[in-house]
Formats: structure tokens, sequence, C-alpha cells
């Protein structure tokens, strides 16, 4: 199978819907139509911090996505990113998807400004982490959440 990563346009919205779904599904979270939405706004409207690039097939039909955004670095008073989510359909695994996925938004965030590029992933993703391991140095940072309001 050979992939082609580009940006995420307009027609990709149902197919990026069915994917993004799949992914809370990973993470054993339910995002309604709400959130789908709302994220698919951010993405369409250029002018929102958040991106998207979407990898397709040999059919050109969607099998992968990685949303990613520009912050500030106070380590560097420079610009950093922040690859939020990135995910391959179960039958795209293994395809290079997920490596082309990250080369996009890495040649995307250097053609931005450079700096670093940041993400996480659940501990227990072994799979996603050997891709990771292979494409990145592996932070030694400890990650915690509050929900708030």
């Amino acid at each position: 199978m050979s992939v082609v990563v580009r940006p995420a346009e307009p027609g990709d919205r149902d197919a990026w819907a069915r994917l993004f779904v799949d992914y809370g599904v990973f993470y054993e979270t339910a995002f309604d139509e709400s959130v789908l939405s709302g994220v698919w706004g951010w993405i369409m409207d250029a002018s929102h911090e958040v991106n998207a690039v979407v990898a397709t097939d040999d059919t050109g039909d969607l099998v992968g996505f990685a949303h990613y955004r520009r912050q500030a670095d106070t380590f560097t008073a420079g610009t950093g990113w922040t690859l939020d989510d990135l995910y391959v359909s179960p039958d795209a695994r293994g395809s290079g998807a997920a490596t082309a996925l990250i080369d996009a938004v890495v040649a995307a965030a250097t053609a931005g400004g450079g700096g670093t590029l940041r993400w996480i992933t659940a501990a227990d993703n072994a799979r996603a982490q050997r891709v990771y391991d292979r494409v990145a140095t592996r932070a030694g940072w400890v990650t915690y959440e509050k929900e708030l309001g």
C-alpha cells in the first residue's frame, strides 16, 4: 500500500469523523457530534491553531490523521509544536502511514518556525511507541492532568 499525506480538505469530514470516533474508542472516549463539529471547525478555520493532515491509501480512502498546533515555548522564547492526536486505521498499520503523518507534521512545523515538536501517548500503547522510538527521542517527563470546572 502506498500512502499519500496531505492537509485535510472540506470533503474529508465524514471519513475523518469515522477515524476520529475510532481513535476515541481506542482511548475509551466517546466523541459526540458537538466534539466532532467543534474539532472539524477548528481544522477548517485557517486562523485557528489546530491543523490536520490526513493519510490516504491507493484508492484515495482516508486511513489516518494527525492534529497538531503551534505554541509558544517558554524554555526557548521561541516556537514549539504539539502533536495532539495521531491515528491510523488498523488495516493500514504497518504501511508507513504513521511515520508519513509525523514526517508531514515535522515538515509543516519546520516551515512554520521550527522549534521542538512534542507529543504523548498512553503508557500501554506499545505499537505506537515502537514507531515513536524510531522517529524521535523519548522524553523523561511525566504528564499530569486535572479536570477543571
